[in-house]
């Protein structure tokens, strides 16, 4: 029987959950949940997404994941193979670390989003030594919404959450924002852990549950040959030849930036850019992808050439 189709939506934010295969544990030590976040902070930067929360338990993850538009499953299945890859070589093993695919939920109005911050802050809980204490765990963005402790990844998006209290200049939100997750974590020890009507009596929100307009959502479905064409005349190159050519180093730049704002922009899959790019392999796309993202952020033609993509298609 063929699975349920995922849930998506290009303007969504999502609580998404993913759990280890059987009893395996997905992190063994503290180096293992440093490379995770070193990874999360690469394609979250990669593909221009937000995280929201997020807290590492032994053998779940969650995130509160604002994709902005970038499609959830290619980059869940850039994190999670990226880290099955090192794990599998760090321990010596073979096959699947995870258990099925990863669980996600659309986070439809502003009271689920504050929910879920609350509901994945709480999740240090059941953790011995950190029952009363969870914002002491350090694998956990709660210690940042409280400014306990530093990002020191640089990953966590706190506007978002912050904007939803509407205290000017955010005086108070810590102790708000504290107070409000405690609250949650009595509902939850209730069994109601997503009951949205129990948010009014610890949290008022506005009954439109309407989202601020400071969320950046980029639409990433620009048409293809548009893209192409943008980029070509920007960069001076001729569009046909360029893509077909593969050996001066002017014309892998190119094919490469290329490759990387197809990706990012337009959602493509790398057998879906091989299509357009020729010549090239899915691991070498993949390679290409890589450069094309190295250009950006070395390089301040091709970064204002991105932007200027991604403005047009905000």
């Amino acid at each position: 029987m063929p699975r349920k189709a995922r849930m998506k939506d290009p303007t969504a934010v999502y609580h998404v959950m993913c759990r280890s295969n059987s009893e395996l544990l997905l992190f063994r030590d503290d180096e293992d949940n440093d490379y995770y976040l070193r990874l999360l902070k690469r394609y979250l930067s990669k593909y221009k997404c937000s995280l929201y929360a997020y807290c590492l338990m032994k053998n779940h993850v969650h995130l509160h994941l604002d994709p902005k538009g970038f499609d959830i499953s290619k980059f869940m299945h850039s994190l999670n193979t990226a880290y099955v890859w090192y794990y599998n070589t760090k321990y010596s093993r073979h096959g699947h670390l995870f258990q099925d695919r990863f669980v996600s939920k659309i986070l439809s109005t502003d009271a689920y989003n504050l929910v879920v911050s609350a509901y994945i802050h709480n999740n240090p809980h059941d953790i011995k030594g950190y029952s009363g204490r969870e914002e002491m765990y350090r694998y956990s963005s709660y210690g940042v919404y409280l400014g306990i402790c530093r990002d020191q990844y640089g990953i966590v998006d706190t506007n978002f959450i912050k904007s939803l209290f509407d205290l000017p200049e955010n005086v108070g939100f810590t102790e708000r924002y504290y107070s409000f997750v405690r609250g949650r974590r009595a509902i939850a020890e209730k069994g109601q852990i997503f009951d949205i009507d129990e948010t009014h009596l610890i949290f008022p929100l506005s009954p439109e549950y309407e989202y601020v307009s400071g969320r950046n959502i980029i639409l990433r479905d620009r048409p293809i040959t548009n893209v192409i064409s943008f980029i070509s005349d920007r960069l001076h190159m001729n569009q046909l030849t360029s893509l077909h050519t593969k050996c001066r180093h002017k014309l892998t730049n190119y094919r490469a930036f290329t490759a990387y704002v197809l990706r990012v922009l337009c959602n493509l899959s790398y057998k879906d850019i091989c299509r357009h790019i020729f010549n090239i392999t899915i691991t070498s796309c993949s390679r290409l992808c890589k450069k094309g993202y190295d250009l950006i952020h070395n390089d301040s033609l091709h970064m204002q050439i991105f932007t200027e993509l991604a403005l047009n298609s905000a």
